[in-house]
């Protein structure tokens, strides 16, 4: 038991040595620590992994009675099956990788054992959530990472922009887990329980039960898998709730390779797969991811190719590519989603890391147009770069070449308008991943150097312990596909009884048997894409230029994102702000100040002024009202007689 228990704990055990006495063992004694655990986590999860998915070893364990109130009664136990497995062997390698790499990039700073506290940390919340075994406890893991998630993007507290950053992240999570807290409502109060078993169990007696909702009569299931994946639109920064993923790069380099790779924005599609036997009877909510999914695959991918920082580029090609796991995940290719997710981490991962390599050789630039010219002095990092963007455009035999095709063909081996739409999109995502990953590769790497001749001069390689991690990762970019390839075979069991998919919603089996012109279309428009930066930013670099002014205002409508922070600002943002401003003032100053604390006083104060003038000094004063009163007495007594 003890060895499916440690890939979940060790990262905490880490965090808590490090935080709590990172000052006494100092920096390089915390990296070892944190090092040390994070490794010995990805040798068990290999190890469950093997045993799980390999030899079919399903685990339930018990550890301890979380919440008794009354008869709701949730225990905490770890749910050790086919998906948890793939994503703790996930998670836990490429987290470790990324903690090594940490070494090299985080040298300087001042504040290292508290960087390492919070990257295990982060490690640990996420394998909470993808071990857990209720919805409850699933929520204490989702919870965990958007805590840490803002912890670690606003690690460089004292930079404004970080901070903004860190509460924009914040804010627009809590969004969608507000969504997420009210399906895990909905849950109780439809089956009773939060148990994954008994829900899970129930789904089928539940089709047809109506559930009251805003006032209305829904369907119970639908309305539980639509406020679900709001959550998952959420953490995985889906369309509408997205906005918050490109600003999270003022984090360290290690924190958006961790965010983007292996925590966090993955845990929407693994939520989606998790509940695949809520969403199996909810055709409507599938329909709702198919749409938001590939409307993030295109929209993303609009924006990245005229973005300038490097990490934005990547930001915005993992947002696209999440959108290519959801629309996977709508036409019941759950299994294609995953093995889409487990290759994009180590190529994502790769390309990021590789982006810091740069970065750190640049002298912390990353604006690319104030790059170019560099790719002699740092040729395995261009290499590398190389491989990533390789495996990111689908270019066979790379590992993105065989997740991202499956999720295409069984797009279209669905056979219903939103499936054509979801293949028609992430065609045109493809072509524009390809392009935006090579204007990328040009700007940075190729042309004349742009940069001041005392960075250029400065210009080198990484350190081994930053760019062996990196070695790593473009092994797991190249053959992951390859040797993952089992997870989407034609009646494959590699995920035994974790994911369900109904008989009639056979999109995966069909994408085996669709046309050869489906299967070949995303390899020539990934070609294609990669031709047309060659052309635009190497043989012609003059003439991205003149296409943005002649096209100035869709390059705008990008180079801007879509304007959806300025709307957001607008909508919400401002109406807030001018809220809050006229309660403070009107309401807290004006009427509850006024009227209360500072009128009473105000009162007394003024009462007193008049008062105290009578006390004058003057003898003839007090005579004067002396003689008044005595008047005034006698006059009420002849009245009165």
């Amino acid at each position: 038991m003890l060895l499916y228990i440690a890939p979940v704990f060790l990262p905490l055990i880490g965090a808590a040595i490090v935080g709590l006495f990172g000052r006494v063992l100092g920096d390089r004694p915390a990296q070892i620590v944190s090092c040390v655990a994070m490794g010995a986590a990805a040798i068990t999860a290999i190890i469950v992994f093997n045993n799980v998915v390999m030899q079919g070893e399903v685990q339930q364990i018990y550890l301890f009675n979380w919440i008794s109130s009354g008869d709701f009664q949730v225990d905490w136990a770890l749910r050790i099956d086919e998906l948890s497995a793939m994503m703790m062997f996930t998670v836990t390698i490429v987290s470790f990788l990324i903690h090594v790499y940490s070494i090299g990039y985080m040298a300087h700073d001042p504040n290292v054992p508290r960087f390492f506290s919070y990257l295990s940390l982060f490690t640990f919340f996420m394998l909470a959530l993808v071990t857990a075994d209720n919805f409850l406890q699933l929520y204490f893991g989702w919870e965990g990472v958007g805590l840490v998630s803002y912890l670690l993007i606003g690690f460089w507290y004292k930079r404004p922009a970080a901070n903004a950053a860190a509460i924009k992240a914040f804010v627009v999570n809590r969004v969608g887990d507000f969504g997420f807290a009210l399906g895990i409502l909905a849950i109780y109060l439809t089956f009773g329980s939060i148990s994954f078993d008994t829900v899970f169990a129930a789904a089928p007696n539940m089709v047809d039960v109506d559930l009251e909702f805003l006032g209305g009569s829904f369907d119970a299931l639908t309305v539980i898998c639509i406020l679900l994946f709001v959550g998952a639109m959420g953490k995985s920064a889906q369309f509408l709730l997205h906005t918050w993923l490109p600003d999270a790069m003022e984090g360290p380099t290690p924190v958006s390779a961790l965010i983007h790779a292996a925590t966090m924005v993955t845990a929407g599609v693994f939520l989606v797969a998790r509940c695949s036997p809520l969403f199996e009877y909810a055709p409507i909510a599938l329909a709702v991811v198919t749409f938001v999914g590939a409307t993030t695959a295109i929209f993303a991918a609009t924006i990245a190719i005229t973005q300038n920082d490097i990490k934005r580029v990547i930001a915005y090609s993992t947002c696209s590519q999440l959108g290519y796991m959801f629309f996977a995940c709508g036409v019941s290719a759950y299994s294609a989603g995953m093995f889409h997710l487990t290759t994009h981490a180590f190529f994502k991962a790769l390309l990021f890391l590789g982006a810091g390599s740069v970065i750190h050789a640049m002298s912390d630039e990353q604006d690319m147009r104030k790059m170019g010219g560099i790719w002699k002095a740092i040729p395995l990092t261009y290499t590398l770069m190389w491989i990533g963007s390789l495996a990111l455009a689908g270019v066979p035999f790379f590992s993105g070449f065989f997740s991202k095709d499956i999720i295409l063909e069984s797009a279209f081996a669905a056979e219903t308008g939103l499936g054509y739409y979801a293949y028609a999109a992430g065609i045109a995502a493809a072509i524009l991943t390809a392009l935006y990953s090579w204007r990328l590769i040009i700007l940075t790497f190729h042309g004349k150097p742009r940069a001041d001749e005392k960075v250029m001069a400065h210009v080198h390689e990484s350190p081994a312990i930053m760019t062996v991690p990196l070695i790593l990762l473009a092994v797991g970019a190249i053959v992951a596909g390859y040797l993952l390839l089992p997870m989407v075979g034609s009646h494959s069991d590699f995920w035994g009884t974790s994911i369900l998919v109904l008989p009639h919603n056979n999109a995966l089996e069909g994408a085996h048997h669709v046309a050869f012109w489906v299967k070949a279309l995303p390899t020539i428009v990934a070609v294609i894409g990669i031709l047309a930066a060659y052309y635009l930013y190497m043989t012609k670099p003059q003439l991205p230029a003149m296409l943005a002014e002649r096209l100035r205002p869709l390059y705008l409508f990008s180079l801007n994102k879509w304007y959806f922070d300025e709307l957001y600002d607008w909508m919400f943002v401002r109406p807030a702000k001018y809220l809050g401003h006229g309660l403070w003032k009107q309401g807290d100053g004006g009427v509850i100040d006024g009227i209360g604390p500072d009128g009473i006083a105000a009162a007394a104060t003024a009462i007193a002024r008049r008062v105290v003038k009578l006390q004058s000094g003057y003898l003839y004063h007090y005579a004067f009202l002396m003689l008044a009163g005595v008047a005034v007495i006698i006059t009420w007594y002849l009245i009165l007689g």
